[in-house]
């Protein structure tokens, strides 16, 4: 009898093209991702950096509900952490003076902000006859 030797001769390949294809894709893939969940992230977009300054007579207020004003060290405006700019800003607190007379008003300003800024924002308070306003401070140790 003859013996027929089979043999097992396995052509192994990896195309390293195609992987480097995968790899690549899915690097874009998350980076986009996660640049956008960055970008549009609820935690980024609301905090607003505000430098308060000190005062040695700061007390915390309690109570009633109230809107906050910030003005950054940029001169933008701020209505509970939504962006305003000046003309937007007086409609926006007329129409709140129209809905509460009563309603209380907390200033926060940035300590390094121009006082033009801020003489602005309390004629404009003044016009529209806001009586409840206070002025946010960090108290001196």
């Amino acid at each position: 009898m003859i013996k027929i030797r089979q043999q097992n001769n396995y052509l192994v390949a990896l195309e390293s093209v195609a992987m480097t294809d995968i790899v690549m894709s899915l690097f874009i893939f998350f980076f986009i991702s996660f640049s956008i969940l960055y970008t549009f992230s609820p935690t980024r977009v609301s905090k607003v950096d505000v430098r308060l300054p000190k005062a040695s007579s700061a007390v915390s207020l309690e109570g009633a509900e109230k809107t906050i004003l910030a003005i950054t060290k940029d001169g933008e405006y701020l209505v509970n952490d939504e962006k305003k700019d000046a003309k937007s800003l007086k409609g926006y607190l007329a129409g709140a003076v129209k809905d509460d007379p009563s309603m209380s008003l907390l200033l926060k300003v940035d300590s390094r902000t121009k006082f033009s800024n801020v003489v602005n924002v309390l004629d404009m308070i003044n016009e529209l006859h806001i009586e409840r306003v206070s002025v946010a401070a960090i108290k001196k140790q």
